[in-house]
């Protein structure tokens, strides 16, 4: 499959998850996150990024990170290259450590930010292997003031409340409700995903004879629904990311995931 260009964040803020080679395990013991968190802090110390949330798992990491001096992909090799150097030297290997290409989503908002940084910080309770206040390998507790100061927190704490203690309490709170969206995560590949979505599109309009801006009309309606069950079934993407591609409201593709559960 060709590579596509990564669609540049307006806000120069990501979501990054980065995997194992073939699924495998890449945090074997404690010392492997706490170097993965020590390599995030050597290459904040130059600037190249701020840090808004991280999550070391055992096969794959997510980072939250707005671009600094260098652009995203540069940044993300440099911290997949300096702990992929310690982890073959350590288990005396060669070849990746992680998977070639990273994921990332982009992050255009406030509201998305908070609610990826929730996602985030929720890693290890779905699994079954920690709660959001005690696993101490993500930055909830930077947020909360009981472990490192690795995490730029004011930025995002300062969307919630100008009052610190205000904004931190409902940080807290935020972060324990039940996550709603979807998020990159490590499920399999789905056929579709955010470096061919467009492609896909194209290729089914054409085939329909018509626009983008037709999907709209209530005439199209089949067609609409079609095209965002698709969407659903072939791709990770959120119901939010294919309103957004495909430019329409986010209640016209609610209906259609209606439809869709409704089918038989």
């Amino acid at each position: 499959m060709p590579r596509y260009a990564r669609i540049k964040s307006q806000t120069q803020v990501y979501h990054i998850m980065l995997r194992g080679n073939n699924r495998e395990k890449i945090f074997v013991d404690e010392e492997d996150k706490a170097r993965m968190i020590d390599t995030l802090g050597d290459k904040k110390k130059a600037e190249e990024y701020f840090l808004y949330a991280y999550c070391v798992m055992d096969n794959h990491i997510h980072l939250i990170i707005k671009e600094g001096k260098d652009p995203i992909a540069s940044i993300v090799k440099r911290i997949a290259t300096s702990y992929s150097y310690y982890f073959n030297k350590k288990y005396k290997r060669i070849g990746h450590v992680f998977q070639e290409r990273f994921k990332s989503e982009n992050i255009e908002d406030d509201s998305y930010l908070l609610a990826a940084i929730r996602y985030v910080h929720q890693n290890p309770v779905k699994p079954g292997i920690g709660t959001v206040d005690g696993y101490k390998w993500s930055s909830y507790r930077d947020y909360i003031g009981i472990a490192r100061n690795l995490t730029d927190t004011r930025e995002v704490l300062g969307i919630l409340s100008n009052f610190n203690e205000k904004a931190l309490m409902e940080f807290v709170r935020f972060n324990h409700e039940v996550s709603e969206g979807t998020f990159l995560d490590v499920r399999e590949e789905k056929e579709i995903d955010q470096l061919n979505v467009n492609e896909y599109i194209n290729r089914y309009l054409a085939e329909k004879g018509i626009g983008i801006n037709d999907l709209r009309n209530v005439g199209n309606k089949s067609l609409r629904e079609e095209l965002v069950k698709l969407l659903m079934e072939k791709s990770n993407l959120s119901l939010r990311g294919i309103a957004e591609t495909l430019e329409l409201n986010r209640e016209m593709v609610r209906k259609a995931q209606v439809s869709k559960d409704l089918s038989p």
